[in-house]
């Protein structure tokens, strides 16, 4: 359970509230001018502006957003998960997908006037590889990249990983001029090849973050803005009232706010869910905790929630109640699953007696701060069935090390519904952090060796592990959350992307 061994897909998702935001957000027609994308200005309501501006410290989720409007990334995703063609045109595996070859664009520059090639393929992947960034994970399994020639590249992996194209189109595929790279000049200023370029001039850290249109720009498609301006806004009362008032077209908010936005021209954007959330059984050998070493053990527990009641009265009906941990545009997604434990506290408490507690245990649950509704409602109905919750607040400084330390048997969380190969290495896979016991069974890991040689049908196969860890309860999730991601519609259109948690830049669009 050491940190070294657990791959760090999953650090974004630590902890509370923030895990349940995401946003970006704009202010009309302000500050504009004439560019090449046009007059109007983008103004976006962010969580927080990046540190670096350095490709190899990008993050994902609503973090990923700021770097695409200056940085392109190899492989384009598009709204629906997609993946098309963008800084490479063409892409092909070997025969047992360890070899990965890339066709690239010739008339590319970056905003210092220098050529993207191939030689600025392998110096982005090693320099993620190298400088220990948030997403070096994604890039985990490269072994060699070698430029063929300035248009062709290959990079060989050490093993499978059938996320690696769902990574270029993300962090690791985030392209910046090899001359900034891992230099102190682009800590705060942006290199790339992207559709805008930043104005230092205008821009005030912590303020505002202004960007202009590139006139140079390869795919004036994508450039539908002449510029676009971040505002960085931690408090949700902020970003709430940055909208109200005019200051930005669009933000993320929450299920406690999104009804004090629904009034005039504010939209928000429907069917937007991301994340789940809900129990991690994590001790499932009982080394802690006995009673969750039996099964029927945490068979009761998922039966004993009441997930409609939950949804209702914690999140005000935003959002869908779930049994399983795949998300519905993942292809992992099981239809029957989220009716394998509908609410039941007769059968929770006829489990509960097989096991030999028929008069209950306790047991601690992990959480940090932001989710004290959820686990008040958890307390009282596994209460009802036998089961006294004894809650236990995280320290968020030393969070990662308790959990990689097992220092939790259980823990509630809000996690990202991502790709199967993602989430199996974030929560399932003896690599997960996300299992620190390091919980697994050969059935399993049968299972999970045929998801990663699946090549094109690895989300198909991955429903097959999504069955067994559901049959095994190797979880108790609660509900898949909505995105409440609110906009201005009569300046701007917004496109939800799938399985992100704020739209991707390229997904704006001026309403007129």
């Amino acid at each position: 359970m050491k940190l070294a061994k657990k791959r760090l897909v999953a650090v974004a998702a630590t902890l509370a509230a923030t895990a349940l935001l995401a946003g970006c957000a704009g202010g009309g027609a302000q500050n504009g001018g004439p560019a090449a994308g046009g007059a109007q200005t983008l103004t976006l309501g962010i969580l927080g502006e990046p540190t670096s501006w350095d490709p190899s410290q990008a993050h994902v989720g609503h973090s990923l957003q700021p770097y695409q409007i200056a940085y392109d990334t190899l492989i384009l995703r598009e709204p629906d998960g997609t993946l098309s063609p963008m800084l490479a045109e063409e892409w092909s595996y070997n025969e047992d997908r360890t070899v990965l070859t890339l066709e690239l664009r010739d008339d590319v520059t970056f905003s210092d006037g220098a050529a993207f090639d191939a030689e600025a393929v392998k110096a982005n992947i090693e320099n993620l590889k190298n400088n220990n960034g948030r997403q070096a994970a994604q890039v985990a399994a490269v072994s060699v990249v070698e430029p063929v020639d300035a248009d062709t590249v290959t990079i060989t992996l050490s093993q499978p990983d059938p996320a690696f194209e769902y990574y270029l189109s993300q962090a690791a595929g985030l392209m910046g001029s090899p001359a900034s790279l891992a230099t102190d000049g682009i800590i705060a200023t942006p290199v790339g090849s992207g559709p805008y370029v930043m104005d230092t001039a205008q821009s005030v850290t912590g303020s505002q973050l202004v960007f202009t249109a590139r006139e140079d720009y390869w795919n004036p498609e994508l450039q539908k803005f002449g510029s676009v301006v971040l505002k960085p806004y931690e408090e949700l009362t902020a970003r709430l009232n940055a909208l109200l008032s005019n200051q930005v077209d669009a933000t993320i908010l929450d299920a406690s706010t999104a009804e004090q936005a629904t009034a005039g021209d504010l939209a928000t954007i429907e069917d937007y869910q991301v994340d789940w959330q809900g129990l991690l059984l994590f001790d499932r050998a009982g080394e802690t905790v006995p009673a969750l070493g039996d099964v029927k053990v945490r068979q009761a527990i998922n039966f004993a929630i009441d997930r409609d009641t939950m949804l209702t009265s914690i999140l005000r009906g935003y959002g869908d109640p779930t049994q399983q941990v795949f998300g519905p545009d993942s292809g992992a997604f099981v239809d029957d699953l989220d009716s394998a434990y509908n609410f039941d506290p007769d059968r929770a408490r006829k489990l509960l007696a097989e096991a030999g507690y028929a008069d209950g245990f306790e047991l601690p649950i992990a959480a940090g701060p932001g989710f004290e509704s959820a686990l008040a409602a958890l307390s009282q109905q596994l209460a009802d069935v036998g089961i006294t919750v004894k809650i236990e607040t995280v320290n968020v400084q030393t969070f990662l090390d308790d959990l990689t330390a097992g220092k939790y048997p259980v823990l509630y969380q809000n996690l990202f519904q991502g790709e199967p190969w993602v989430a199996i290495n974030q929560i399932i896979s003896t690599e997960a952090i996300y299992n620190p016991f390091d919980s697994t069974d050969p059935e399993l890991q049968a299972l999970i060796a045929e998801v990663q040689a699946g090549g094109d049908e690895s989300a198909d196969r991955a429903q097959a592990v999504n069955k067994w860890i559901s049959d095994n309860a190797w979880f108790a999730p609660v509900y898949r959350i909505d995105q409440v991601y609110t906009y201005h519609s009569d300046l701007i259109t917004v496109e939800k992307q799938v399985q992100q948690a704020v739209p991707s830049i390229y997904n704006y669009a001026p309403a007129a």
